[in-house]
């Protein structure tokens, strides 16, 4: 079943509240492919070998923790940004990243989750009224 991409990336964007958190990238689309979504394909990092193995897989859309677009990063589409990019372009892929929303979120933020595997009690965010803090207690 087909999702169209606008909605998914919507839903995503609202369900991680990726809005009230500053951060060093850009969350949320930073690549747009097709605007119908039927695979996708997940990972860590939007490194060459995910790229490659997302379009082996037919995916329409990666997404990912650590994305493309860093702060002080040089803006340069050259080299491994340019190539990396091409793949995307050329197969119609979209790239869906959410960096800090994705550590502090507190279902299925990667804190949490590393909490609940050393058995860790969670008590709240470290400061949930400040975008600028992400952590948890």
């Amino acid at each position: 079943m087909a999702v169209a991409l606008n909605t998914l990336v919507e839903e995503a964007e609202r369900y991680l509240a990726s809005a009230r958190i500053q951060d060093y990238c850009p969350n949320g689309l930073q690549v747009e492919g097709r605007p119908q979504v039927s695979r996708i394909v997940s990972g860590v990092t939007a490194s060459q070998a995910l790229l490659d193995a997302a379009v082996e897989a037919e995916a329409d859309l990666i997404l990912v923790h650590h994305g493309y677009f860093w702060k002080g990063e040089n803006p340069c589409i050259t080299g491994i940004r340019q190539r990396r990019l091409k793949t995307l372009l050329n197969n119609d892929i979209s790239l869906l990243a959410f960096h800090l929303p994705l550590d502090v979120h507190p279902e299925v933020g990667n804190n949490v989750q590393l909490a609940r595997q050393l058995d860790i009690t969670v008590e709240g965010p470290l400061d949930a009224d400040n975008p600028k803090v992400v952590g948890l207690v």
